[in-house]
């Protein structure tokens, strides 16, 4: 994919959509076990992109964050790249 493809932010939002669904379910919908296995395996797949892909993914983020309305959605696009380690937390 290129950096103009307009497959990357629809991709990157269904990633993010699904870690946040993964995250926010309740037990009966999701298996605790099986959701954070998920979420280690989307992280462990991130954190091994090479280094300009990862930076395409975190500015898709970030475009994607200010570009979204709902201040729930756009919170966890903020927090997702600390969620999963690609970057450290400024709070830090």
């Amino acid at each position: 994919m290129t950096d103009m493809d307009p497959l990357v932010p629809v991709l990157a939002g269904l990633v993010v959509d699904m870690a946040w669904f993964l995250d926010t379910c309740e037990d009966d919908v999701v298996d605790p076990d099986s959701a954070v296995k998920m979420m280690e395996s989307v992280s462990w797949v991130l954190l091994r992109l090479p280094a300009d892909q990862r930076v395409r993914f975190l500015q898709v983020l970030k475009d994607l964050a200010e570009a979204e309305p709902d201040r729930g959605r756009r919170e966890y696009l903020e927090s997702f790249p600390f969620a999963c380690g690609m970057v450290e937390d400024p709070q830090s």
